[in-house]
Order: C-alpha cells, then sequence, then structure tokens
C-alpha cells in the first residue's frame, strides 16, 4: 500500500526551523484503505468536514424545499465562508424566509475569514455580526431543519437536540462508525462536533463521491451546488473554492480546523481525510495538494494559480523573503 510523503517543514535560509506532521487515509470505491500517511486510524474531530452530510437529513425532510431553498442556500449550508457580502446576502434571506433574523444563529461573530470580506466590512462600517461567522449558513439550515419540523428553534445547537440526533445518525450512517462510539464535542461555532477515525473520514467521503458521480438524489444536489457556487462554498481567497474552480468541480474538497481536510473525487470515486497533527493551517494547503498529486488527481506541474497554495514564502517586516513553508524532502 503506498505511503504518502506529506510532512510539511517551515525554513529560514537553509534550515529548519518547524516540522508538521500529516496524517491521511484514502479510500477507494471498493471501501478499500489505498494510501496512507503516518496514521490512518488516529481520531480527531471532523469540525466543518461534515457539513455535507449534516445538511442530507433536512433535505430527505422535505423541509428545505418547503422553504423555497435552493442551490445557493444549498451552497452556503454547506460552507466554510470567507464573509463577505454574497454569502451575508444568502444567510440573511435562509434566515428571512422563517421569519428570523441574525440574533436567532447560535454561532457568535468573528472576523471574516476572507480578506476581501474584511476590506469590505471596514469600509462599509458593518460591525462583524453573526452573519460573518463561516459557519452561519450551516446554523441557518439547522434552524430551518427545527422550524420546519416543528421542533424548539432554541437549542438546535445542544447535542441532546432531534437536529443534532439526526445529522450525528447521517454521519454514522456514511462512516460506519456508531453514534455512541463517536467522542463528541462542541465546535467553534458553538454546535455539535463529532470525533472520527482519519480512515472512517475517507470512507464517508468515498462513499459520498461514488453516490455522486452515480446520480443518488441527495449526494447529486449537493455537489450540483457546490460546482454552481464555487464562491460560496469559500470565497475570494479560499483554498475550496480555488481547487473547485481549478479542476472544474472534479474535486470537491472541504476545510475543517485544527488541520482537517476531507476530499472527494467522484469520477473516482476516492475520499481523502488529512490531518496536520499540530493544526497548523500553513502546512494543511501543501499536504492536500501533494496528496492530490501522488494519487494522480493532479499533475506535477500545477497552474499557477494552485502553485500559489503549493509553497509559500516566509516574509521578514520589511517583506524580504527569508524561508519558506513547502513539503519536507
Amino acid at each position: 500500500m503506498p505511503s504518502l510523503a506529506l510532512d510539511v517543514v517551515v525554513t529560514r535560509a537553509d534550515t529548519i526551523e518547524s516540522r508538521h506532521l500529516v496524517h491521511a487515509a484514502v479510500i477507494g470505491p471498493n471501501d478499500d484503505l489505498i494510501a496512507t500517511a503516518h496514521d490512518q486510524s488516529m481520531v480527531t474531530m471532523w469540525r466543518s468536514c461534515s457539513k455535507m452530510f449534516q445538511v442530507m437529513p433536512f433535505l430527505s425532510s422535505g423541509g428545505f424545499d418547503k422553504l423555497g431553498w435552493g442551490n445557493e442556500e444549498l451552497a452556503l449550508a454547506c460552507a466554510s465562508h470567507g464573509g463577505e457580502p454574497e454569502h451575508l446576502v444568502v444567510a440573511e434571506r435562509m434566515l428571512a424566509s422563517m421569519g428570523l433574523e441574525e440574533g436567532d444563529l447560535a454561532c457568535g461573530p468573528h472576523e471574516p475569514l476572507s480578506a476581501r470580506g474584511v476590506k469590505m466590512a471596514r469600509e462599509s462600517g458593518r460591525q462583524y455580526s453573526r452573519l460573518h461567522n463561516n459557519c452561519s449558513g450551516k446554523h441557518a439550515a439547522m434552524l430551518g431543519r427545527a422550524y420546519t419540523a416543528g421542533w424548539a428553534l432554541q437549542g438546535y445547537e445542544r447535542a441532546d437536540h432531534q437536529v443534532q440526533r439526526s445529522c450525528l445518525n447521517e454521519v454514522s450512517a456514511w462512516s460506519g462508525v456508531a453514534v455512541d462510539d463517536m467522542p463528541i464535542g462542541v465546535d467553534g461555532c458553538g454546535v455539535v462536533v463529532m470525533a472520527l477515525p482519519l480512515d472512517r473520514m475517507a470512507l464517508a467521503y468515498s462513499r459520498w463521491a461514488r453516490a455522486v458521480h452515480s446520480g443518488e438524489e441527495l449526494p447529486s444536489r449537493i455537489a450540483a451546488a457546490i460546482r454552481a457556487h464555487p464562491h460560496l462554498i469559500g470565497g475570494t481567497d479560499r483554498f475550496d473554492t480555488m481547487i473547485l474552480q481549478e479542476t472544474g468541480g472534479r474535486v470537491i474538497a472541504k476545510v475543517g480546523a485544527e488541520g482537517v481536510h476531507s476530499l472527494a473525487i467522484p469520477e473516482s470515486g476516492i475520499g481523502i481525510a488529512i490531518k496536520v497533527e499540530d493544526g497548523a493551517l500553513r502546512a494543511q494547503h501543501i499536504a492536500v495538494i501533494r496528496a492530490l498529486q501522488l494519487l494522480g488527481e493532479l499533475p506535477e506541474t500545477l497552474t499557477p494559480r494552485i502553485a500559489e497554495w503549493a509553497h509559500k514564502p516566509i516574509r521578514n517586516t520589511r517583506n524580504e523573503i527569508v524561508g519558506e513553508v513547502r513539503l519536507a524532502r
């Protein structure tokens, strides 16, 4: 079985200053483990990588369509967005369709993840709100699930609420991990987050990829929405948007916090889960790109836009390049 070399180092001059250990699991079209890096069974929180599965119970219930929502709302429900105006408009529209407002979201406000989002908020004089939270679309969809099911809206983010139980059951169905075997925590946005072994994360994404390729209704709807609106899934300077656009939607990537990333390649039936052990974002994208190259899903000679993410210069306060973030050799 291939062992993927994904570790990343940070250099200054010719000296390695820091090293990031990267774990990974790759599952192929027959549920087989086809490649690994370090500990493929490492258990870690799945963070935002689970969003495509968390929205499925809402879709299957019919509540999503009852609200008259479409591809933009579905893409934002799966997004870790950059807090740009396009994202805020969709999130506001989702809430307004239920007679709700920003204060009904259980997530807290934070600075937009996109530099453009920060710039536009500053220029408009708009204070950061819960709508700027990168998970506001997911939260609006969870409110939609409770609203259309007739469940209590307050507390929808808690582990004992019907919304979260349905999300956990969906993740269990795709990953094969029993809900009782999932360590449960609270995500950065305040909602339930579950922990899984990396190979089970990759298994869920592989199964989802194959379901998309075979035309199964719900996975295909989600993939179509993401492909139709790559800007909504991330943003102007967001990695997942870039990968979607540069691969023509062939690779669907989903970022998670603390160095977690999951990817689906529907045509190949491949699912990938990556974890930077120390959670460093600066290593995460480099490792993802290299994994795709080693699996033959990206060429050795990258497009200029992807190449910008595959190698990062280190600059000092005088803007001089004094080192780099790169793959370990």
